[in-house]
C-alpha cells in the first residue's frame, strides 16, 4: 500500500487535465476499539468482489474522475496503515462526498473486523 504511488496513478488518468481536487483517505489501526478498550490486533476480511463494484459505483459520480481503494487484509497491528482511498473530481462537493461514500461503503459492505483486546483482567 502507497499513498503517493495511487496519487501518481491518478494523475496518469486521461481525464485528470477536468480534476480540480484530489481528496486521500488513510485509514489506520486505532489502540483501542470504539469503547476504549484497549486492542493488540486487528484482524480483517475483505470482500474484494463488493469492493470492485463499490468503485465502479463511485466512478460514475458526477465530477468524478477515478476512484482508487486498497484494504489490508490479515492480522494488523495499532498504528498500521488499514485502508487508502483517494478521489480525483471536478470540484470539492463532488469530490468530499464521493470519499465520505465509498469509506463507509467499504467499511460496512467490504470488511469485516474481529479485535483482539488486551485484557488486563486475569479472568479474561
Amino acid at each position: 500500500m502507497n499513498l503517493m504511488d495511487m496519487i501518481l496513478r491518478v494523475k496518469s488518468h486521461p481525464d485528470y487535465k477536468n480534476a480540480g481536487m484530489i481528496l486521500c483517505h488513510n485509514g489506520v489501526v486505532r489502540n483501542t476499539s470504539r469503547d476504549g478498550t484497549p486492542v493488540s490486533e486487528l484482524f480483517v476480511k475483505v470482500d474484494r468482489k463488493r469492493l470492485e463494484e463499490i468503485l465502479s459505483e463511485m466512478k460514475q459520480r458526477e465530477g468524478i474522475i477515478e476512484v482508487l481503494a486498497q484494504v489490508k487484509e490479515g492480522r494488523l497491528f495499532p498504528g498500521d496503515d488499514i485502508m487508502l482511498v483517494v478521489v480525483a473530481g471536478d470540484f470539492r462537493e463532488n469530490v468530499f462526498r464521493t470519499l465520505k461514500d465509498a469509506v463507509e461503503a467499504i467499511k460496512s459492505e467490504v470488511t469485516s473486523k474481529t479485535e483482539k483486546r488486551v485484557c488486563s483482567n486475569v479472568n479474561c
